[in-house]
């Protein structure tokens, strides 16, 4: 009669508590979202829990293993490459980070926010994005916003601070979100710090972006935006790849593309020198008060964004870290 002949108890129970230990993986992560550093070390004491599961699991024989061993290999497709990706990255950046986002015009926000959007799968939120949004959607904030701006008026703090929490409360925020454009002064930062105490979250993290005032204006003339991505472009660091010249050197409109779509890029109005000065002024006043303020909780970090940008975005994945400075 044919015999089946099954694997060693030894490999059995390798395989077997490697499931477990995924399962209470995913347990953590799952969890982890919501809970702060204290996380890691639950983590721990659910992995001693399931230990003497694990034994016991071994118990099963080769009728356990011919079932694990019939299950679908999409398990498998997520490899253990693939997980260890993901908790290496777990480990790194999160629990959930809630990140600002500063820097002068022309610092680089643009270019690294949307990699560290990317990297980290965590959007990054800008409160005029998240304005016509809630007032397209007709949001009870949303309505009280379009009557603001119907009227001529401006959107109290209340208001944005309204449309902020119903934002992150959205499942793409669960791991956290990256603010841009906001707060952009003292008062705004305290009322965010007491919306997110109300929702159980803090500021994690708060990154400046920093390039000497007198590099800006070259950085700031030169830029060209997508304005539906808000990809930014460079006429000298960072072309489109359709860029003409004129015989003077000059950019040509018309050939001034967005890579990805195809689709005209945009100058803002007040990308101009004179512009600028006002803009800095006005940057440098609101800013440090803010950097001040979090300065104690040890989470803001300088990045310089006054080189290369391999070394900026290194810069940026150290202060992303936790406990980076």
């Amino acid at each position: 009669s044919t015999q089946t002949h099954f694997p060693s108890t030894t490999n059995q129970a390798t395989m077997i508590m490697n499931t477990f230990a995924r399962t209470a993986a995913r347990r953590v992560v799952t969890n982890a979202s919501r809970r702060a550093a204290s996380t890691l070390r639950q983590g721990e004491q659910e992995a001693r829990r399931v230990l003497p599961l694990m034994a016991a699991a071994t118990t099963v024989g080769g009728l356990g293993y011919m079932a694990l061993n019939q299950q679908d290999n999409k398990a498998q497709c997520l490899s253990n490459n693939t997980a260890e990706e993901v908790e290496d990255k777990f480990a790194t950046y999160w629990p959930r980070n809630i990140m600002i986002l500063f820097g002068p015009p022309g610092a680089g926000k643009g270019t690294h926010g949307p990699k560290i959007e990317d990297m980290l799968g965590i959007p990054q939120l800008s409160t005029g994005d998240m304005l016509r949004a809630a007032v397209a959607a007709k949001t009870e904030v949303g309505l009280k916003a379009a009557a603001v701006m119907k009227a001529g008026g401006l959107v109290s703090d209340d208001i944005v601070i309204g449309i902020i929490r119903d934002r992150i409360r959205e499942a793409d925020c669960k791991f956290g979100f990256i603010l841009d454009g906001f707060p952009r002064t003292l008062v705004q930062a305290k009322e965010l710090d007491k919306m997110l105490s109300e929702e159980g979250a803090c500021v994690t993290k708060v990154v400046e972006l920093q390039v000497p005032d007198e590099v800006l204006e070259e950085r700031i003339c030169g830029r060209w935006i997508h304005k539906k991505s808000g990809r930014s472009y460079h006429v000298k660091y960072a072309p489109p790849k359709t860029m003409k010249k004129d015989g003077e050197g000059n950019p040509i409109p018309e050939s001034m593309t967005d890579d990805e779509t195809g689709e005209a890029l945009m100058q803002r109005p007040d990308d101009t020198a004179s512009a600028l000065v006002k803009r800095l002024a006005g940057y440098h006043g609101e800013t440090v008060p803010i950097l001040k303020h979090y300065a104690p909780g040890g989470i803001v970090s300088e990045v310089n964004a006054n080189q290369g940008m391999d070394g900026v975005w290194g810069e940026v994945l150290s202060a992303l870290k936790r406990g980076g400075n």
